[in-house]
């Protein structure tokens, strides 16, 4: 393997500033992902589809590692340990609790779930890596968190959902095992760029879904009719998880994740059921009104506390 390219040299986020903003944009895109995987299970099973995800990613990142950075980096036996776990937790488990649990449940009602993201990392930092956080810090995650459940608290009765109380029990999961994921880069000790931690998490994404995949492509798709009837709505969803919520959330995520103190970051995921909330609005037809308006507001405000210096 290549000698291993130092992060701060293809790392724009060196910033503060950079750092925040990367961070933003990643959990917009993980957001979307709350759209656009209520679309994809819909037509095709959650592992299959998970996979053709990263199947989709890596056609990207494989190719752009090599021209880039001439392959994959030279880790200790550790690192990689530590990479397989978070692509199990982020990758893996994230996914299946989240998608499972947003065919039983609606998007309004994971927001409320999701809106304890930021306090779940806030937790596990201090706890576990010895980050206290601030007064600031603290006062910035107490203000997201009370305005993700203003966000979400008026729109999640009245769902219709098959099964909402598994539901949200599965999309508490994905909080969970979201936070150990975004958490657990900053335990990898060697310099690693945003490129080769996305290419290895993805690899390691695809081979924890690939026996699941392959048990769909043989039994369950095939009693479901097939594939000839996903719809060209349901391939999109899947080329948008993989190149969009995968690939680029990816990037901007671990480009801004080693920048700032695991508590500052935490914050930003507030911003991902907001964008869920949004995009919900506008492509899933929910109603959103001055609570939810208001929760934003409060959103905007606890990240704009916790970024400032």
């Amino acid at each position: 393997m290549p000698a291993h390219v130092p992060e701060s040299a293809s790392v724009p986020a060196s910033s503060p500033v950079a750092a925040s903003a990367c961070l933003a944009l990643a959990m917009v895109l993980v957001g979307s992902s709350v759209v656009a995987g209520k679309i994809m299970v819909a037509e095709l099973p959650v592992q299959f589809a998970s996979a053709l995800r990263f199947v989709l990613a890596l056609a990207i990142l494989l190719p752009l590692l090599r021209l880039r950075e001439g392959g994959l980096p030279r880790l200790s036996h550790r690192s990689w340990l530590v990479l397989a776990g978070q692509a199990l937790c982020g990758s893996f488990l994230f996914t299946v609790c989240l998608l499972h649990g947003l065919a039983l449940t609606t998007p309004a009602s994971a927001g409320i779930i999701t809106a304890t993201t930021p306090a779940c990392m806030g937790l596990i930092a201090w706890i576990f890596m010895r980050e206290r956080p601030t007064l600031k810090v603290g006062l910035g995650m107490a203000l997201s968190v009370a305005g993700l459940l203003a966000v979400n608290v008026v729109s999640a009765p009245g769902s219709g959902a098959p099964a909402p109380l598994v539901g949200n029990l599965l999309v508490l999961g994905a909080v969970l095992f979201e936070s150990l994921f975004l958490l657990l880069r900053k335990a990898v000790p060697e310099p690693l760029t945003p490129l080769a931690a996305s290419t290895v998490v993805s690899l390691f994404g695809l081979a924890w879904f690939l026996p699941g995949a392959v048990v769909d492509l043989v039994f369950v798709i095939p009693a479901s009719g097939g594939l000839a009837g996903v719809s060209v709505t349901g391939w999109l969803s899947v080329a948008y998880y993989g190149v969009f919520v995968t690939v680029l959330a990816y990037l901007l995520w671990f480009a801004g994740i080693t920048r700032v103190p695991a508590s500052t970051a935490g914050v930003f995921t507030a911003i991902m059921p907001v964008s869920a909330l949004v995009l919900s609005a506008a492509i899933l037809a929910e109603p959103v009104g001055v609570p939810q308006l208001a929760g934003c507001a409060c959103v905007l405000a606890g990240i704009v506390l916790i970024s400032r210096r």
